[in-house]
């Protein structure tokens, strides 16, 4: 695995001067650090996906298939029928540059074919050789090139360059959806065996036990029991979570991030306790025991099929609506395509909350409702009792998460609950044109959150850490708070690298800190077991001074 570099040491070479060369003469430099591992052949072989090899980037021979350019441009042919948006964004796009300087992946690192108008033009060059007369006339003075084994290498080397986070397309004067471009380059890729490891073990394991961590419903069980036993430990309270219940009114579907490593972990004990708070009638299934989705980083086929769990699941059971934990991409499949992929959900009811009565339109079709939207509801309802208080050691800025802020407009909410439950003035926001649906990517989701191409990550996560720098120079902020659990997964080593001194925090684990039992024990730590402001090192540092 190839050393990444310091920060000290990567700034420095970041450059956004112009190339000497024209793009199409400039090869991608597979150093070390820069990429991600070709997938091995053994999870291919467990979801069938075709010509599984053993592959390294960096030989000259990749194994691809004998006709493999016959297969890529029947793959293209094919999605211009199907997408009618693929040749709609192949054909309007007028090179204004309005997206050139929005990727972080640009920014990051001064590669002009980061540029999501150049990264697009890495696909449309070859729609205008084989798809348009004028390409097919004039080559590339038409900006038409042949589709060579070199050109795949590109698309291989820059389409996992892409977190596929949709902030170009925000400032794009036409719409253009390069997230969904990347996508279908991608899916051209995966035809003739190209994926990258760290994505295709994941989806492989969700396809194969249910959650991208390859648990096995006991162990889901046992983890979520041991995170119960914690709360129990820490407030008194006993949450006692139920599994495969039949007749539940909720059922319940959290991303595997949110109980397999921290921070996610406290960000589940948050849920059992409000659920506890409220007395809320829900369900887990060990079978819909992950609602992230790696599969849509692949393909729309396979983001289908690992999504498909959640309805089987919801019919199995029973339950009336679902309501869904904190991630992004879970987030962005169920919104934007759970009802066409897998519905109609006419099994299910119109989602209402139990507690305050409130019809959540925006889920009518989908039937599941988003954990923020939920608390935010309950709170405005005046239905928890929260003391803010015990969260006075935490200065919290907030990271939009791409999927759930661009995606599905979930941008006050959080807030809201964020101002319920921490003290007056703990709340502080980043650079305006860094945060709501401008928000900047974490830099390693859409699976390229790997451990071989660090210095990419850490490259594509600087525009995000450095308005995390701004506010904890400026206002000491010492938490980042989020609604995605891959964003806490990556994150912290994004900000461990560019500003250590900055912790990651679900919202949820917020919300568990500051409900209040009746019947609880003294609370002298949050649920990390920190001290709490009064007690503990702070307390015995007040008694010292007197």
């Amino acid at each position: 695995m190839a050393k990444t570099p310091t920060p000290a040491e990567l700034l420095p070479g970041l450059s956004y001067k112009p190339p000497e060369k024209g793009w199409m003469d400039v090869k991608p430099d597979f150093r070390p650090g820069t990429y991600c591992n070709p997938a091995s052949p053994k999870w291919m072989e467990w979801i069938n996906y075709p010509y599984p090899e053993a592959r390294s980037v960096e030989t000259d021979n990749w194994a691809l298939p004998q006709d493999w350019k016959e297969i890529v441009l029947e793959g293209m042919e094919d999605r211009l029928k199907r997408f009618r948006s693929l040749k709609v964004f192949f054909d309007i796009c007028v090179r204004c540059g309005a997206c050139a300087d929005k990727c972080h992946f640009f920014l990051g690192t001064g590669d002009p074919k980061n540029m999501p108008v150049l990264r697009a033009e890495l696909l449309r060059s070859v729609y205008r050789r084989y798809f348009k007369t004028i390409g097919r006339a004039l080559g590339e003075i038409a900006g038409a090139r042949d589709l060579t084994e070199d050109v795949i290498k590109e698309w291989f080397f820059y389409l996992y360059q892409c977190t596929i986070c949709r902030r170009c397309s925000l400032f794009c004067p036409y719409g253009i959806d390069m997230a969904e471009m990347t996508l279908l380059g991608r899916e051209l890729l995966a035809s003739v065996g190209l994926n990258i490891d760290w994505a295709m073990a994941s989806v492989a394991q969700c396809y194969d036990k249910g959650s991208h961590i390859g648990a096995p419903p006991q162990a889901f069980k046992d983890m979520i029991d041991f995170l119960a036993e914690e709360n129990e430990r820490i407030t008194g309270i006993t949450t006692t979570p139920s599994y495969n219940r039949k007749g539940a009114e909720v059922l319940f579907v959290t991303p595997s991030g949110d109980y397999f490593a921290d921070p996610g972990t406290f960000t589940l004990m948050g849920y059992l306790l409000l659920f506890e708070h409220i007395g809320l009638d829900y369900t887990f299934s060990t079978y819909a025991a992950e609602g992230g989705n790696f599969g849509w980083f692949i393909s729309h086929e396979m983001g289908k099929r690992l999504n498909a769990k959640i309805y089987a699941e919801a019919k199995r059971l029973g339950v009336k609506w679902i309501l869904g934990g904190e991630c992004g991409h879970m987030w962005r499949v169920c919104n934007q395509y759970m009802s066409t992929w897998n519905g109609p959900a006419d099994f299910l009811e119109k989602p209402v909350s139990p507690i305050t009565g409130t019809r959540f339109e925006n889920a009518a079709v989908h039937k599941m409702v988003h954990i923020s939207e939920f608390t935010a509801d309950l709170i405005h309802h005046g239905k928890l009792n929260l003391d803010p208080q015990r969260n006075a050691h935490v200065k919290l800025t907030f990271h939009d998460s791409c999927n759930t802020a661009r995606g599905m407009g979930i941008l006050e909410e959080p807030r809201y609950i964020i101002n319920n439950v921490l003290p007056e003035g703990n709340f502080v926001e980043m650079p305006p044109n860094t945060i709501r649906e401008k928000a900047f990517c974490c830099g390693s989701s859409s699976g390229i959150n790997a451990n071989e191409n660090m210095e990419l990550r850490m490259q594509g996560g600087f525009p995000r850490a450095n308005a995390v720098r701004f506010v904890h120079e400026k206002y000491g902020v010492n938490h980042l708070g989020c609604i995605c659990a891959l964003d806490r997964a990556t994150l912290p080593t994004l900000l461990q690298y560019w500003v250590p001194e900055v912790e990651i925090t679900g919202i949820s684990e917020l919300v568990g800190n500051a409900l209040i039992f009746p019947d609880e024990l003294e609370r002298t730590t949050d649920l990390r077991d920190r001290d709490l402001v009064g007690f503990g090192e702070a307390e015995e540092a007040g008694e010292e001074e007197e």
